[in-house]
């Protein structure tokens, strides 16, 4: 990677080798960052943000999509300890004596990111007036959301690779 590219996106990445004793691809790429995050909060964000979306499927109402919009912004600018859904989560995760699992917070910030899309595009298409479309990114966001809050899964983190050979094609 050469350029100013280079200097600001290295650091957030890893290459992953010999990986395969454990299952897992080689030569995975993936976001790091030198900050953890608690693997326990991203999933139990991931049930919230289920739940949040489900609410506005049944209502209609656009408010808990507002809210979880302004909540990834926050996850997604690296101010998560703003974030209310993490704060939440801390709380209930402290309350029932839940020890802390430290991950790397890169993956989860670029979930974040992405997630904010998704919210954008559904608050966009609701005021569009188009709600299938608003109903479908709805869906596809609370299926992601709920593969990571259930079973650890983060599709966001499947697609960084390809996002990555988009973006930087010339220097891989």
């Amino acid at each position: 990677m050469n350029g100013i590219s280079g200097l600001i996106f290295t650091p957030y990445l890893c290459i992953i080798n010999n990986l395969k004793k454990y299952g897992m691809k080689t030569n995975a790429i993936c976001p790091i960052s030198i900050n953890k995050v608690d693997e326990n909060v991203a999933r139990l964000n991931g049930i919230f943000t289920v739940l949040l979306l489900v609410v506005f499927a049944l209502t209609g109402n656009i408010l808990p999509v507002l809210f979880l919009l302004i909540d990834f912004v926050m996850r997604g600018a690296e101010l998560s300890k703003f974030s209310p859904l993490a704060v939440i989560s801390k709380l209930i995760l402290t309350s029932l004596n839940i020890h802390k699992k430290p991950i790397n917070a890169g993956p989860k910030i670029f979930a974040a990111r992405i997630g904010i899309l998704f919210g954008f595009g559904i608050v966009l298409f609701y005021f569009l007036q188009i709600q299938s479309v608003a109903l479908i990114f709805t869906g596809v966001f609370a299926f992601c959301a709920f593969l990571e809050g259930f079973f650890g899964y983060c599709v966001a983190c499947q697609i960084y690779p390809f996002v990555y050979k988009f973006t930087f094609k010339s220097a891989i």
